[in-house]
């Protein structure tokens, strides 16, 4: 089993990487291997619809020159994908969303002169989000939208782990959100014998 944790968090020591520590230290402990990516530090150009990814359904096939094609190697190389995201105006950060875009069109090859396949068909995704209202009125919307994205590119949504910050004069992170991080860790990597989604 192999995680690609995609993170769009900009700040290296925010409430999403803090969220995401103990997920990560339970996959270590379990030697299941992960990869961390952290999204603003790549150059991720924005999707123009160019239909260049359809000429070649072996490939990811963009006709931009920057980092989503090492992100696209990665992710086909891993078995579940992690969208590690705070919410901004309820959905993800802008590189997030750039990828996303760039994804569905260089993965999904639906856009050419014939149907062709979805490069990666049967990859699990599982979300880890932090926002600043409670969760099922500050991550719900892009949950909803990771979902139809993944019956669309024939993957398998398999849940959302995502914790509220009170503001910034609160504490962020206690010993209650470690442990439903790395709950959704021990979840995530049992989910192989379940087919049920984690909660």
């Amino acid at each position: 089993m192999k995680v690609c944790i995609l993170m769009a968090s900009p700040r290296k020591t925010g409430n999403t990487a803090a969220l995401l520590e103990p997920f990560m230290e339970e996959l270590g402990q379990h030697h299941i291997e992960h990869n961390l990516i952290w999204l603003y530090d790549k150059r991720i150009e924005p999707c123009i619809a160019c239909r260049v990814c359809q000429k070649n359904w072996t490939t990811f096939g963009c006709h931009y020159n920057d980092d989503a094609q090492e992100i696209f190697d990665k992710i086909i190389a891993c078995d579940v994908i992690m969208l590690a995201t705070p919410i901004y105006s309820w959905y993800c950060t802008p590189p997030m969303k750039a990828l996303l875009d760039r994804l569905v069109y260089g993965m999904n090859k639906y856009y050419g002169d014939k149907m062709g396949p979805a490069l990666w068909a049967g990859k699990q995704l599982a979300i880890i989000a932090t926002c600043g209202y409670r969760p099922e009125k500050g991550a719900d919307l892009f949950a909803e939208g990771v979902k139809r994205y993944c019956k669309h590119s024939q993957l398998q949504y398999i849940g959302m782990l995502a914790e509220r910050d009170l503001g910034y004069k609160s504490v962020f992170m206690d010993t209650e959100k470690a442990q439903h991080s790395c709950l959704f860790a021990q979840e995530l990597i049992n989910h192989s014998t379940n087919s049920s989604p984690v909660s």
